[in-house]
């Protein structure tokens, strides 16, 4: 692959102020030099290319010269490069390193959602997993869905929980290497998830972040779920309010922090980020984020980050 950081193009007047990083899956790095010539071409006043990973991240600056739709940049630069496999994050190049990550669970860091798969223990899961998609897609309110879909889980052992973790539940990819790369940076890292302590705390641990919240599930002297949930409830509001705690407690401005997420119950929190982004997300939540990732891994949060391959924290 050609990547031409040096070849000649229209020149900016003084600094770019904004940057269009383009990134694709690291199973399928298929970018190159025409790729993000043809990119920069669609951009005011566009820069140098900036390779952060050969194929498959580059960044892309530019300097607007009047208000900008992000979104409708970004879309421009997907239609630019004929169809390849992007995603494109388009922000301002100023602040663009977070100093504090906040993150859903269920089909977010993880790639499924634990509930449903408690369920399928007792042969519920399509009844609840139909419940779940309804309440991700924000066609029913998540607080009474969710303690509709607790209420089913009733007399189930408590330590079914740990064989779901064990057997059902896989980490997505480049979620580890984003948490520890941000926290060796100085970064907080919260797990915020509308499902459950009994998960959150393993997953937390096993990926690397600072701390967890969730809900907690009741259990009764017998060891087995009552089917309620002990208050107060961690819902959209809730992970709204966990943003405002961990910025205000570090002082942080908005435009220091990142959120990402995938359903209708982070929608608030993705909003108030200073930049949120939609996770292999519901359509709505995808046209509501700052920025959406349909190819990439969760690695695709540092590239947008401005950080490089060669700085990724692993292991």
């Amino acid at each position: 692959m050609t990547h031409p950081s040096s070849t000649s193009a229209a020149s900016t007047s003084g600094p770019a102020t904004h940057v269009a990083t383009v990134i694709t899956s690291p199973d399928d790095p298929v970018l190159d030099g025409r790729a993000a010539a043809a990119a920069r071409l669609v951009l005011p006043r566009g820069g140098v290319p900036d390779w952060l990973a050969d194929g498959i991240a580059v960044d892309l600056p530019f300097t607007p010269s009047g208000p900008l739709d992000e979104h409708a940049i970004a879309e421009s630069v997907r239609s630019a490069v004929g169809g390849l496999p992007v995603d494109v994050v388009v922000q301002p190049l100023a602040g663009r390193r977070k100093k504090l990550l906040l993150a859903d669970m269920d089909s977010t860091m993880i790639r499924q959602e634990c509930i449903d798969e408690i369920a399928d223990l007792i042969g519920r899961k399509a009844h609840i997993a139909a419940i779940t998609e309804r309440a991700m897609r924000g066609e029913i309110a998540f607080e009474p869905a969710l303690a509709e879909r607790v209420g089913l889980l009733a007399g189930l052992p408590v330590e079914k929980i740990d064989e779901v973790i064990a057997h059902r539940i896989t980490l997505t990819r480049g979620g580890p290497t984003l948490v520890r790369t941000m926290a060796a940076s100085g970064a907080h890292t919260c797990l915020v998830s509308g499902g459950f302590t009994l998960f959150t705390e393993k997953i937390a641990r096993a990926i690397g972040f600072h701390e967890h919240v969730g809900n907690t599930l009741e259990i009764g002297a017998d060891g087995r779920l009552t089917g309620r949930l002990v208050p107060p409830i961690v819902g959209r509001e809730a992970k709204r309010m966990t943003l405002h705690r961990l910025r205000d407690a570090r002082g942080l401005a908005q435009a220091e922090t990142l959120v990402v997420g995938d359903g209708a119950n982070d929608l608030a929190m993705i909003d108030e980020a200073g930049l949120g982004v939609a996770f292999r997300a519901k359509p709505a939540v995808a046209s509501a984020a700052d920025a959406r990732i349909d190819h990439g891994d969760l690695t695709a949060l540092l590239y947008a980050q401005g950080y490089r391959q060669s700085e990724f924290v692993t292991g």
